[in-house]
């Protein structure tokens, strides 16, 4: 199976949220996204969406991106990002996908995805404690979401394939120190890690390559130029 990642795709199809007013390249992005999408991705590919997907606020506002998506060729696994308001329990989303007769779609929320020789594993992710204004509410955040990589994590215990970690927030500040987040994907020996957040001129403080033993993407949408990342095939 092939597997590609790509983040923030911001679609708005069900609000008016123009995303041309972040710059240039953001100008007709869901055409983008649909035409270099169809460019790479087969029907029998595997694609990760590490957050942001929808500007929806309210997950019944969310139909058209959801059929937008569904459109699109291969299987999906969406993790949550910062800006997915309309995000609400795993049992809910998927019942609202089954609604739409939607199944090619899945979400990681407490939990993992297992194939012949690698998983997908992840959460959200936050804040970096370093950043300013970091506070005491981001605390309780930042340290729940540590809580919840480590249940997705947990579940590949004896596992001996490939694991790939889905995060909205980059692992790393912007002057490249790990966070917490590292060292936990390094003690359940995660391989490759693929993350959004980061636009524009925020994108050059992204670390990617191999890092003490994992590989790291920043896969944001507009970094990509629209196109999902080839990350492999196993």
């Amino acid at each position: 199976m092939r597997v590609f990642a790509i983040s923030d795709l911001h679609l708005a199809l069900s609000k008016d949220k123009p995303m041309d007013i972040f710059g240039p390249s953001w100008e007709n992005y869901m055409q983008h996204i649909h035409d270099r999408w169809n460019m790479v991705v087969a029907q029998d590919d595997l694609v990760l969406l590490p957050g942001d997907l929808s500007w929806a606020t309210y997950l019944d506002d969310s139909k058209l991106d959801f059929m937008y998506l569904d459109s699109l060729p291969g299987n999906k696994i969406i993790s949550k990002g910062n800006h997915d308001y309309w995000w609400t329990t795993h049992s809910k989303l998927s019942k609202y996908l089954k609604s739409l007769t939607i199944e090619n779609i899945a979400f990681l929320q407490n939990n993992a995805y297992f194939y012949n020789d690698f998983a997908v594993v992840g959460t959200r992710g936050w804040k970096n404690p370093n950043d300013d204004g970091f506070n005491a509410e981001d605390d309780k955040i930042y340290n729940r979401e540590l809580e919840r990589l480590k249940l997705s994590l947990n579940m590949t215990d004896g596992f001996s394939g490939t694991k790939i970690a889905m995060l909205h927030y980059p692992p790393f500040s912007s002057k490249g120190e790990p966070t917490d987040f590292v060292d936990v994907m390094q003690s359940f020996g995660v391989n490759i890690c693929v993350y959004g957040h980061l636009h524009g001129k925020s994108c050059i403080y992204a670390i990617e390559g191999l890092v003490d033993g994992i590989r790291y993407h920043l896969v944001s949408a507009d970094y990509l130029k629209f196109e999902p990342l080839f990350l492999g095939e196993w």
